[in-house]
């Protein structure tokens, strides 16, 4: 590792990262396979919400966020469905790659076969509010084409905005290929990729980055597998604004937001992961909580779920201090009044 560099794991298997809000039911996070790697701003997880991820800086831009996540070795299809379907809501996405999956298993098998594949697109769009699950999803799916042997290793990079465009001439074309090039054999997700297009300006490279993407898009067809990601109405500006956009990215999945019953459900399943229990009172209670919520674009879903247990957790440490002999049970129980009141 070079001086002053920070590691960060690589090659990991995290069964419950929670970055984007999905949870795996009774999942555990794990660790297994990581190599350390000199890169940017990096440092070792202390938690199952800290993402594992990185991939350094390639266009020395402070600002660039390209993460890189490895797919675990020898996932089945099966195994992948599972853990899919143990994800917290999302009935519709699960139903959708699904039928993906048997879409994507008849194009390798007619690969093996030796004929032409279909013109299918493997290319999508995940439209929904922030914290509904799509990254998660995002890598599920990487993991799925690589099992299904569409993709060499399925890995996820994740990129923004400021990972592919530059500041000045010159500088954009070259950015957005790194990133590109890093996602080979894997999937690119790109966040907020309406961002692109909504600037304009003779100092704005959006555009640049964007027709860099499609001629990679066209010269790696087989080896990359792009997701674009953003809130419905700003995705379909998006992908309407450019017919290369338009006739790549044909299929959209839909990421609803998580009823009461499914936030209630997440916060469960991070109680019992880090050894709590909610008392029946208290699932009313939070369930009440949630549905007293606005659905609006500042609510974060699964974030707000996640953010609202580790509140109950300092709250309930803060009353359990109090008793004069507290039980492991007084310890270990969530109660309604250790769920903060709404703002």
């Amino acid at each position: 590792m070079a001086a002053g560099g920070a590691p960060v794991l690589r090659g990991c298997l995290v069964r419950d990262t929670e970055e984007d809000g999905a949870l795996e039911k009774g999942a555990r996070p794990v660790f297994d396979g990581c190599l350390s790697r000199d890169v940017k701003n990096a440092s070792l997880p202390t938690g199952a919400d800290q993402s594992l991820a990185a991939a350094g800086n390639p266009g020395g831009d402070p600002r660039s966020t390209a993460r890189e996540t490895e797919a675990p070795p020898e996932d089945t299809i099966e195994d992948l469905l599972a853990e899919l379907d143990g994800l917290a809501g999302l009935d519709r996405v699960k139903q959708d790659v699904s039928s993906l999956v048997k879409l994507m298993r008849m194009v390798r098998r007619r690969e093996e076969m030796g004929l032409a594949p279909p013109p299918l697109s493997r290319h999508l769009v995940f439209t929904g509010n922030p914290g509904t699950g799509k990254t998660t999803v995002a890598r599920l799916y990487g993991r799925i084409l690589a099992a299904v042997g569409l993709l060499e290793r399925g890995h996820l990079v994740e990129a923004d905005r400021s990972a592919l465009v530059g500041e000045y001439v010159g500088h954009t074309g070259p950015k957005t290929s790194r990133v590109f090039q890093q996602a080979r054999g894997g999937v690119l997700f790109i966040d907020e990729a309406y961002s692109l297009t909504q600037y304009s300006g003779s100092n704005d490279f959006g555009q640049e980055a964007i027709a860099t993407l499609l001629k990679l898009m066209e010269d790696h067809r087989d080896d990359v597998v792009v997701i674009v990601a953003g809130y419905l109405k700003e995705m379909e500006v998006f992908v309407r604004s450019n017919p290369g956009l338009a006739s790549r990215f044909n299929r959209t999945l839909l990421f609803e937001d998580y009823g009461s019953a499914e936030l209630v459900s997440i916060v469960e399943h991070q109680a019992a992961q880090h050894q709590y229990e909610l008392t029946p009172d208290a699932r009313e209670s939070l369930a009440s909580r949630f549905d007293a919520t606005p659905r609006d674009r500042g609510f974060g879903n699964g974030r707000a779920a996640r953010q609202l247990f580790q509140a109950m957790t300092e709250r309930q440490a803060y009353r359990v201090a109090e008793l004069p002999d507290a039980t492991e049970s007084d310890v270990m129980t969530l109660r309604p009044e250790d769920i903060p009141q709404s703002p």
